[in-house]
């Protein structure tokens, strides 16, 4: 019943609608990728240097190693209810063009279909309960280029499915670009999401029995729609210092911007709203590495008034001989914010020949 309940809540926004612009469309596509990002608070638009800079910035991409790199994460929110999986593979066509390929999965599984289990007559028939899955799945194709050694740019193609059971799905496409810019210690992303408005194509298969129960109900039934999705626009920047005996500290600003109407957002209006979001990286040698994070800024409304809340989130890393990167995150601590706390564990494999494994 309770992972009934949360993909009610989840999907319902998504599937009795009219073709329209709507806020919060595909927001699966946003939760952030890896380990890392996740204990920044998703600050790393300019310092993710790895396969999932398809996801998070293309033109990061000419930064990945020449050889194959793959990244892995898996993350379970509400207590288990909700997975979320996601696999990234970058490789290089030469020095100054990159490519990737990731695959996002967000899903509940084994929901209690319970529309057949009284009949018509009032009977009850826990045989006919059977289970489906809500899952949203995103594909993404991305290229990166260096221009000179201070700038970069990408692009990321993007095809949606969302599947619930056999009763609706949906396919959408969209496009990102993005670009870096790179000083001695400076580095600056941006990135333009969504650019083509992201239409996503709904269609559902109900059959009469259902149909019934959705009228008995007071639901209405649903019908083929489209959902489109705004543009929005991600930037950072972030400052490397070195420090001694082989230290180096690393600050990262965030700033979302949204064109959807009005969001729960530290700053908003009914034309835009701004998401700021700080990361913080403490790396020894390159091999040990401690996060933290602080986004997710909203406002809470309480019997005595008004309140901000926050996210803040702590992760570590640990680079082996440069062949394999594990890093883990643990999201909401002390659970300020109406989020619910999450592990996140995540890896990055380098596949090397014997001889660039050993350097």
């Amino acid at each position: 019943m309770q992972k009934l309940i949360f993909c009610i809540l989840l999907f319902l926004n998504s599937i009795i609608i009219y073709s329209q612009v709507r806020s919060y469309t595909n927001e699966f596509l946003y939760l952030g990728v890896d380990a890392r990002s996740m204990a920044m608070s998703n600050a790393v638009l300019s310092s993710t240097y790895n396969a999932n800079a398809g996801y998070w910035n293309p033109a990061l991409l000419v930064f990945t190693p020449n050889y194959p790199q793959f990244s892995l994460m898996h993350a379970e929110y509400f207590a288990g209810i909700a997975n979320y999986n996601s696999f990234a593979i970058s490789f290089h066509k030469k020095d100054s063009i990159a490519f990737a390929f990731s695959y996002l999965r967000f899903a509940v599984d084994d929901i209690p279909n319970t529309t057949q289990l009284i009949d018509n007559n009032g009977q009850v028939h826990y045989d006919k309960i059977t289970s489906f899955t809500a899952a949203d799945n995103a594909f993404l194709f991305s290229i990166g280029k260096k221009i000179n050694h201070k700038i970069q740019i990408g692009g990321t193609v993007k095809i949606i499915r969302r599947v619930i059971g056999d009763f609706a799905g949906a396919w959408g496409f969209g496009l990102d670009i993005g670009a870096s810019f790179m000083s001695d210690r400076w580095r600056a992303g941006i990135v333009a999401r969504d650019i083509t408005s992201t239409p996503t194509f709904w269609s559902f298969s109900l059959n009469d029995a259902m149909k019934e129960v959705f009228t008995l109900t007071g639901n209405e039934i649903p019908n083929n729609s489209l959902e489109i999705g705004v543009p929005r626009l991600a930037t950072s920047i972030c400052y490397v210092q070195p420090l001694l005996n082989n230290f180096s500290l690393q600050p990262e600003l965030a700033l979302i911007f949204t064109f959807d109407g009005q969001r729960n957002t530290l700053i908003s209006n009914k034309i835009f709203s701004i998401e700021p979001s700080l990361g913080l990286e403490i790396a020894f040698k390159q091999m040990i590495f401690l996060r933290a994070g602080i986004g997710n800024f909203q406002q809470e409304t309480f019997p005595n008034g008004k309140k901000w809340t926050m996210q803040p989130n702590i992760g570590i890393g640990i680079a082996i001989k440069n062949i394999l990167q594990l890093d883990y995150a643990y999201t909401d601590i002390g659970d300020n914010s109406i989020a619910l706390y999450s592990n996140v564990i995540s890896l990055i494999y380098h596949i090397k020949n014997h001889n660039q494994a050993s350097l």
